[in-house]
This record gives C-alpha cells, structure tokens and sequence, in this order.
C-alpha cells in the first residue's frame, strides 16, 4: 500500500489522505481534512476498492456551486498525482 498526501486548492478541505495499491490502480482508502464531513465521509467509502481510473473518469472536472473545482475534483488530482508517485518509485 502506498499512502500521499494532497493539499487541495479551491475547496473547503484542507488535506486529502490516499492510500492507494502498490501498482497505483486500486484506491485502498480516502479521507479528507475539513470541508463537508458527511459527503467526504460517502465519497472515501464509496471509492474504497475502485479502480483509481474509473473514479478518475467518473469525477474529474466535477465543481461545487460556481467553483471551478471541488472536493471530488480535486481528490483526482490527487489520486493522478499519487499514481505517477508509485510508478517512479
């Protein structure tokens, strides 16, 4: 398992927790710091065991109200970012 840190910019959270698999392309678990507990809470579980380029596709790009970004958005940031960690390891 292999676990990143996120800042994200533009949201409410203040970090984003990813533990991802060693090949980078399962997401082991989500948690974030800040922002809107409940929904943050259903995304982390709701990802859990998924595909890191299936949640990538299905979230990216998603905003909260007139933000260009959100929470979501942003947390395929950083699972992208993380992914490109494991495989320059």
């Amino acid at each position: 398992m292999f676990h990143y840190d996120f800042t994200p910019r533009g949201v409410c959270s203040r970090a984003i927790h990813l533990d991802i698999s060693d090949d980078g392309a399962t997401i082991e678990s989500v948690s974030f710091d800040g922002g809107c507990n409940g929904n943050l809470c259903a995304i982390g579980k709701l990802v859990k065991g998924k595909s890191v380029d299936d949640i990538v596709g299905l979230l990216a790009g998603n905003k909260c109200g007139p933000r260009p970004t959100s929470c979501a958005d942003q947390m395929t940031i950083a699972l992208r970012k993380a992914q490109t960690s494991v495989r320059n390891q």
